[in-house]
């Protein structure tokens, strides 16, 4: 262990020094084999760390500063071939399989790797990518042959970047933020705060590992913890359900997407979750009705508010107080500054709506073309970097006076009606309790006589009551539930919703839909 100069590698290095038979991670699903169970103590984990560094020096000539990148669904390797990186000081760039070839050209002209790691499911556009002169190889050759032993490992220290994730915004250039190797511990150690992680705890990861939600916020630093890791490849809700009587995890991490499609399933009211101590979710503004969903199965449903860029973990309700705050983002971690400012840039007081800003070791160093290395110059715009250290998010939340805050939504999506500030959450909020509606998101329209007015976009569920909905149905709901001038002054019907990755309405996108313009 005395020569792991990497803080990342040596924690992994010790943990497979002292508790070497101990359980670090259960893989179910691999492409090669799917029906079967792969499962890894942290001795041989680290055995596979050793081998992945020996490939990626050896055959592949990675360097430090070099970008490793990862396209494929979740896989044990993935984990395995980021520490690798850390003991090289190489960059490790997971990517998001579900952007087209065009998108992921741009992210590979900005972030110039020197190979892209793929799975097979994955192999075409690796090859397109290929095209581009890009080195690739599919990742069983990292781990399937002996590899060399007593590397010459480059000494480094813990603020070389070790992670770069792009941005999954819709317009624009995507923006690729640097995390350092003690940004990451950083997180680490604020997700053992958050989690409260104890011995015999088991996660379930089952979301996309190129988001630093996936990855970050249970999957790492649990891992880091010493806690095993149940790792899916990705999200299936049978699969989920299934695991409760499988391995009976103690945590695990859900969206609203993920969410609903648990309790959709045939299966979820059958299952038991008594195994679970808790959930965690994040990553939107999560329906009330989903927590309380979870809470009367007796399953406390904690929030993490954070974003690619803060690492993410910022604002954290933990579990022993989510059934207390139901709909509040918490407080923030025991390292972290959150303000709240207004529009000209001041501190704001209690019960007042500003923009939420993050200071804090977790942090990015900042965007990979502020690093020098890229097309762009993003560095100092307004909620695109850094500005005297502080994160400025672009998300609007409010702090009760014990400091609890909630986030109510995002700046640019609140809509100014007549002079009055709407949030579209509270809107959604309100549309998700009403039988027939799958899905709904609020969006601001200009409007002549009020600058903006509201609009509800739904999906109907497939259910009688979906298919029986209407607008006036809609609006009477929602006649009682809130003020007036929040009502919606258009109800249209979608098949679906444009989203993110991990699950988010891209409303940029929606309006665009509606209006025939570009986002």
């Amino acid at each position: 262990m005395g020569h792991e100069t990497s803080l990342i590698a040596a924690r992994f290095a010790q943990l497979a020094h002292e508790h070497g038979a101990q359980p670090a991670m259960t893989f179910r699903g691999d492409e090669r084999k799917p029906d079967q169970t792969f499962e890894y103590d942290f001795a041989k984990f680290w055995r596979r760390v050793e081998r992945v560094t020996a490939h990626l020096q050896s055959n592949w000539g990675v360097q430090p500063g070099d970008r490793v990148a990862w396209l494929g669904f979740n896989h044990e390797l993935q984990l395995v071939t980021l520490v690798a990186c850390a003991r090289l000081g190489a960059v490790f760039l997971p990517l998001n399989f579900r952007l087209a070839v065009p998108e992921l050209q741009q992210v590979m002209l900005d972030a110039q790797p020197r190979l892209l790691v793929h799975d097979s499911h994955h192999a075409n556009t690796a090859q397109a990518l290929h095209a581009m002169g890009l080195q690739r190889t599919h990742h069983n050759t990292l781990i399937a042959i002996a590899s060399p032993r007593d590397l010459p490992l480059p000494d480094m220290n813990s603020l070389m970047p070790l992670l770069l994730v792009y941005t999954s915004g819709t317009t624009g250039v995507p923006k690729g933020a640097v995390h350092t190797q003690a940004a990451l511990l950083a997180n680490a150690r604020a997700s053992a705060w958050a989690h409260d992680f104890v011995p015999g705890d088991k996660v379930l990861s089952t979301l996309p590992m190129f988001h630093v939600g996936g990855l970050c916020i249970q999957t790492l630093p649990a891992l880091l913890a010493g806690v095993e890791v149940v790792l899916h490849p990705r999200f299936d809700p049978t699969a989920w359900l299934d695991e409760m009587n499988t391995s009976r995890p103690s945590l695990s991490l859900l969206v609203p997407a993920t969410m609903r499609a648990v309790f959709e399933h045939p299966h979820w009211a059958e299952t038991s979750l008594a195994c679970l101590r808790g959930i965690m979710t994040g990553s939107s503004t999560v329906p009330v009705a989903y927590l309380e969903t979870l809470h009367a199965r007796g399953v406390p449903v904690g929030q993490v508010y954070g974003t690619t860029e803060t690492g993410p973990l910022s604002i954290v309700l933990r579990l022993p107080e989510a059934m207390a705050r139901v709909g509040a983002s918490g407080w923030p971690h025991p390292q972290a500054q959150v303000k709240l400012i207004d529009a000209d840039g001041q501190e704001i007081g209690h019960g007042a709506t500003g923009e939420v800003c993050i200071r804090a070791d977790n942090l990015m160093r900042g965007y990979w073309s502020a690093q020098g290395q890229g097309q762009g110059q993003e560095q100092g715009q307004s909620g695109l970097g850094l500005q005297d250290g502080w994160f400025h998010s672009g998300d609007l939340g409010q702090r009760a006076e014990d400091g609890c805050i909630t986030i109510v939504g995002r700046s640019k999506d609140m809509i100014i009606s007549g002079g009055e500030n709407i949030y579209p959450a509270e809107i959604e909020n309100q549309l998700v309790t009403l039988p027939g509606v799958a899905e709904s998101a609020v969006i601001g329209m200009a409007d002549a006589r009020w600058g903006e007015v509201p609009v509800a976009v739904l999906v109907r569920s497939p259910d009688a009551a979906g298919q029986a909905l209407s607008a006036e149905a809609v609006l009477a709901h929602l006649h009682p539930r809130i003020a007036r001038f929040k009502l919606p002054r258009r109800v249209v019907f979608m098949g679906s919703l444009p989203k993110s990755a991990l699950g988010k309405v891209q409303k940029p996108a929606l309006q665009a839909l509606l209006t025939g313009t570009n986002p």
